[in-house]
């Protein structure tokens, strides 16, 4: 029997609990992910192909997904925006040999929590499922009283994760509401790509990506739209910072 690796992190009783779908194609990924999470703790449901992936979404309740983006039947980007139209809630964490930043961009842009490149390690893939689980319980834990954050003329709702900017709803993927919402809890304080990599997407992220001021760029042409004014200000050398125009 393979001998059980220490990861140097406690593995929370919380694990046990957990049920995971995995969505791979590919046997020796599937088994070498299936084998490890089973060895966490996780209850772990396998999907072979996108059809049946979908089957399980719809039938079944999930903490969360890993799924593969290049699956037979549908695909993973595909999969992935169906999954949103069924539970907008649920961390989907895609997998993929293709790790441009556009990739990335593209991947996370369809609904995704996060992106991990093959090959990798199993010590990685178990942090950032376990990031994306603590993220996921933290929201769960949230009183259940609507909270809303305002800063100048865009409000955001908290609760139902509704943005309005002068009185006109902003649809945003879950990735760019979290950035949103990580600027409207530090107005005017310039925030490093680090800090944001850290705090959006939960993992380190390579440093050299510009995923950061690709969603940036998203974010800023939704706010901006119909003519409202730029308020996620690039401060050159340091980062971005959410202010309005006559707070220069």
């Amino acid at each position: 029997m393979r001998e059980k690796k220490n990861y140097d992190f406690q593995q929370s009783e919380a694990d046990h609990a957990k049920k995971i779908l995995l969505i791979e194609d590919d046997t020796q990924v599937c088994s070498f992910i299936n084998k490890g999470l089973g060895e966490e703790g996780f209850e772990v449901s396998v999907a072979m192909d996108g059809g049946i992936g979908l089957q399980l979404v719809t039938g079944s309740s999930f903490d969360l997904i890993i799924m593969d983006i290049m699956l037979p039947i549908i695909g993973g980007l595909d999969l992935c925006k169906m999954i949103r139209t069924h539970d907008l809630e649920v961390p989907i964490l895609l997998l993929s040999a293709l790790g441009s930043t556009e990739n990335v961009v593209m991947g996370l842009n369809t609904g995704a929590d996060d992106y991990l490149t093959k090959p990798f390690k199993f010590i990685e893939l178990l942090a950032r499922i376990r990031a994306l689980l603590r993220r996921k319980d933290a929201v769960k834990i949230e009183l259940p009283y609507e909270k809303s954050i305002q800063f100048g003329d865009l409000l955001l709702n908290d609760y139902t994760k509704e943005v309005l900017r002068e009185g006109r709803a902003i649809s945003l993927t879950s990735t760019e509401y979290r950035l949103l919402h990580f600027f409207m809890n530090h107005p005017r304080r310039v925030l490093s790509r680090v800090e944001i990599l850290d705090e959006v997407w939960g993992v380190n992220f390579d440093m050299n990506t510009n995923v950061v001021d690709v969603y940036i760029n998203y974010l800023r042409k939704k706010l901006e739209r119909s003519g409202a004014s730029r308020l996620i200000h690039t401060v050159i050398g340091m980062g971005y910072v959410l202010r309005e125009n006559h707070e220069n």
